[in-house]
């Protein structure tokens, strides 16, 4: 049998994802703003603390994004590689330096949902929809001063977020909140159900061959509703930071383990 995941295969050919690395290249629209920092707080493991400056600053960030493995068949088969996110990242600190952390997050696809897993992103199905540039026609915005982008998120068949960013100007960086390496936990739990772990990680990662570009800042309305089933709005805004669009290429390929959790009967061992 192989195969980077499952299922596994003498071919290998159906694991929901190929081996690393992977490729991504999409656009984001990005909504920061402020929340109370205990809510910020109340999502932290044991250990990781919020960060020191503007603890309470949040990024909900819409993404479409075309993505593949090395080998980049996926391209020519588009159902394979496009996907749509939207994520909620907390700044945090941990052993004295400061991560970007991601507490919610939905997809639309299950490759991106296992890939997520994986790297310790906590995924959930959703439904996102971006209002798309135009440089043709009047049916969408320009990269422009006054040019309106929208975004929607939802789940479950209810609406958990909208936003609305009208670009002013150009900027030098997509905002603040999403700027560090990432620190996520890779949590599974035993086949006993008894609350003890299979795996338990604290890891952390970045990307390579980072390319960002097209970057505009400008005003944002943001928007969030409850669920039965989700807590993104625990997460409300206080105070709106800004909006920001632009357009990212990066890749992917390993991460770093920080802390590791051994399973009971080791510990016992």
């Amino acid at each position: 049998m192989s195969a980077f995941l499952f299922p596994r295969t003498p071919s290998g050919r159906s694991s929901l994802i190929p081996p690393p690395p992977w490729h991504y290249s999409g656009e984001m629209l990005t909504v920061e703003y402020r929340t109370d920092p205990a809510r910020v707080s109340e999502l932290l493991p044991e250990g990781v603390e919020p960060a020191g400056e503007d603890p309470g600053a949040v990024a909900l960030i819409w993404a479409d994004w075309q993505s593949c493995g090395d080998s980049f068949e996926e391209l020519l088969d588009p159902v394979r590689s496009q996907y749509k996110e939207c994520f909620a990242v907390v700044r945090c600190t941990w052993d004295g330096d400061t991560f970007s952390r991601c507490v919610f997050i939905w997809v639309d696809k299950d490759f991106a949902l296992v890939r997520g897993y994986h790297q310790g992103y906590p995924k959930k199905i959703g439904s996102m929809w971006m209002t798309r540039p135009v440089t043709v026609g009047n049916a969408g915005p320009r990269l422009e001063p006054g040019g309106a982008f929208g975004a929607t998120l939802a789940a479950a068949d209810r609406r958990l977020a909208q936003a609305v960013i009208t670009l002013e100007s150009p900027a030098p960086a997509p905002g603040f909140v999403n700027g560090h390496p990432m620190l996520h936990n890779r949590w599974w739990p035993a086949i006993e159900s008894d609350g003890s772990g299979s795996l338990d990680e604290l890891v952390t990662m970045r990307g390579y061959d980072g390319e960002v570009t097209e970057v505009w800042a400008g005003s944002a309305d943001l928007e969030l509703f409850s669920s039965p089933g989700e807590e993104l709005s625990l997460l409300a805004p206080e105070e709106i930071i800004g909006g920001y669009y632009h357009r990212v290429g990066v890749s992917w390929r390993g991460g770093t383990t920080l802390r590791r959790n051994l399973p009971l009967e080791v510990e016992r061992a």
